[in-house]
């Protein structure tokens, strides 16, 4: 409203040709969209790892539940947190990312074509998922930093890093192929529902009337898609699991993991009933955390 006040009282004062200068505006509009997003995402990576360990030690391993809790039980208080600082930095920066770019894309395409609203809003989901896959180096970390069979092997993020160095910058991005048919499909139908499922819900009156429904809003969506795709996390998960050697391809691991679990499909979504709970939690954290900053700000 104040924008608008300047806008039209600067005109009254301003010669008829002249315009006033949005360049400023643009940018500040941009920018809160990326630190509302960074801010969601450490949020919600303090609160979920414990519950993203254990359901990474199913998506590898092919645990029960209380297998892979009571494996981490085994591991120590001491290492429940280790390896929270690659998804800390890769989490934070890819919802910034996503957001961020999801708004600039969006205003990019819609400015220079004349395609359909709907079409242009998508294409900019997939190519802010795309381009968030420019950090695939810090999910390749975790992932090692996560498997007990490399606690004795690495100490810290730095350090798996530098063993990673000798084997090349390929190797940094191994399981970069289900990260990309993960990030923007996904994306796509995240901004794309976002919307209308909020819209099904009761009309909010209050703020914490929003923020229940952002979170609903969010949760529902994320469980939704984490189900989805969660078969393009187990092989990313066995992909970069995997330290030197050949680099498989996404199909000829897909059927490696399928054989191991009997041809049974139930045994490849296994860990995909805590997955669809931490998603719940996860996206509505994320979700109401993000609107609520943007209305904040």
């Amino acid at each position: 409203v104040t924008f608008l006040r300047q806008i039209l009282g600067t005109q009254s004062c301003a010669p008829v040709n002249s315009k006033p200068d949005l360049s400023h505006h643009i940018k500040a509009t941009s920018g809160k969209h990326y630190l509302c997003g960074y801010c969601a995402a450490f949020t919600n990576i303090a609160v979920t790892f414990p519950i993203q360990k254990v359901l990474f030690r199913q998506q590898l391993y092919g645990l029960k539940t209380k297998d892979a809790v009571h494996q981490l039980q085994k591991d120590g208080i001491r290492n429940l947190y280790r390896g929270i600082l690659p998804p800390l930095m890769q989490k934070t920066t890819t919802l910034a990312l996503m957001f961020g770019l999801y708004e600039d894309f969006s205003s990019l395409l819609h400015s220079h074509t004349s395609a359909p609203e709907l079409l242009t809003r998508s294409v900019a989901a997939v190519l802010a998922g795309t381009t968030e896959a420019l950090l695939t180096p810090f999910e390749r970390v975790q992932t090692l930093l996560q498997d007990y069979k490399y606690h004795d092997k690495f100490t810290n993020t730095y350090q798996a890093f530098k063993v990673l160095k000798n084997y090349g910058m390929r190797e940094y991005y191994r399981g970069l192929v289900p990260i990309l048919l993960r990030n923007g499909p996904s994306n796509a139908l995240f901004f794309g529902l976002r919307g209308p499922i909020k819209q099904c819900l009761p009309e909010a009156t209050s703020y914490s009337a929003h923020l229940v429904n952002d979170f609903i809003c969010g949760g529902l969506l994320g469980a939704m898609l984490g189900f989805l795709f969660f078969p393009m996390n187990v092989v990313k998960a066995r992909m970069q699991s995997q330290i030197g050697g050949e680099f498989q391809s996404f199909s000829k691991v897909f059927v490696k993991i399928w054989l191991e679990r009997d041809r049974n499909l139930i045994h490849l979504f296994r860990g995909a009933h805590l997955n669809y709970h931490r998603s719940v939690l996860s996206w509505g954290i994320i979700n109401a955390t993000y609107e609520f900053l943007l209305k904040l700000l």
